[in-house]
């Protein structure tokens, strides 16, 4: 990711966020208060995190990316990883965004 289009996911963040405490909304995230906080300053977070970012925000991840393309993959991926019971939710979601960025990517070029 570039540094604008980090500074953008913390500004997003910022925005949604308003006056509402950083404990609070880290909570509703899934994140540590640590961890939003150095997001909201410009930090690039983890793939896990970032998932969990853009999901609260109601983001498309490839988006934020600059990677467009169909919803119709995703769903795809996502039930497939959904399929194996030892895999817990927020790791099939992560590992289907980077899946769907990687095809993405690949295809665009």
């Amino acid at each position: 990711m570039t540094a604008n289009r980090i500074e953008q996911l913390g500004r997003q963040l910022r925005e949604k966020r308003g006056e509402r405490g950083v404990r609070a909304i880290a909570k509703e995230i899934g994140i540590s208060p640590a961890t939003l906080s150095r997001i909201e300053r410009g930090h690039l977070p983890d793939l896990e995190t970032f998932g969990k970012v853009c999901r609260w925000l109601g983001i498309d991840p490839g988006e934020l990316l600059g990677i467009s393309g169909p919803a119709t993959p995703h769903w795809r991926v996502a039930v497939h990883f959904r399929k194996d019971q030892t895999l817990k939710p927020e790791t099939a979601q992560a590992l289907a965004q980077l899946i769907l960025t990687a095809h993405r990517f690949q295809t665009s070029e």
